[in-house]
């Protein structure tokens, strides 16, 4: 159940979707593909927007946020929704090389080559109803600008950075 990225990267990496349940940076799937506009935007989320796009935030919070105390209610409630995780997080750390502009995303039913750029803005699914993907998992791949919504990359077991 974990995906490694590997290839034209600084540090190699392991990613294991099962533990990003409780992440702070997970996004409900059914709200992953809405366009809010900065004026709909709630205070809370224009700060920590500002916070996650200043390079600052990623070089001083090595540790992923992740809450430090849940209630029952959240994690009953978390348990029950389908998620994706914004995969530019997991990038950043890996440091890809500049001359990387490809990807290879090693799947099930063989590899599919997309855009660095495509990956970059991408979401992982890992958790469909409050559990693993277990059917073509253990992520599947979705653009964020909704194109593939229908048909998201399924079974990927490996990401090649080119």
């Amino acid at each position: 159940m974990i995906v490694p990225i590997v290839g034209n990267v600084t540090y190699p990496i392991t990613l294991d979707p099962t533990v990003w349940i409780f992440d702070d940076r997970k996004i409900l799937l059914e709200e992953a593909f809405l366009h809010t506009s900065e004026k709909e935007m709630t205070e809370e989320e224009k700060y920590k927007n500002a916070i996650q796009n200043n390079d600052w935030y990623h070089h001083e919070h090595i540790k992923p946020p992740v809450n430090k105390s849940i209630s029952k209610k959240e994690r009953e409630e978390a348990l029950k929704n389908s998620y994706v995780m914004p995969i530019h997080h997991f990038l950043e750390h890996a440091e890809i090389n500049s001359d990387a502009k490809n990807v290879s995303l090693e799947t099930n039913k063989g590899n599919i080559n997309i855009s660095l750029n495509q990956l970059w803005n991408s979401y992982l699914l890992f958790a469909v109803n409050g559990k693993i993907v277990s059917e073509n998992g253990p992520v599947h791949l979705y653009f964020k600008d909704g194109s593939n919504q229908d048909k998201p990359i399924k079974g990927i077991s490996k990401i090649i950075i080119e």
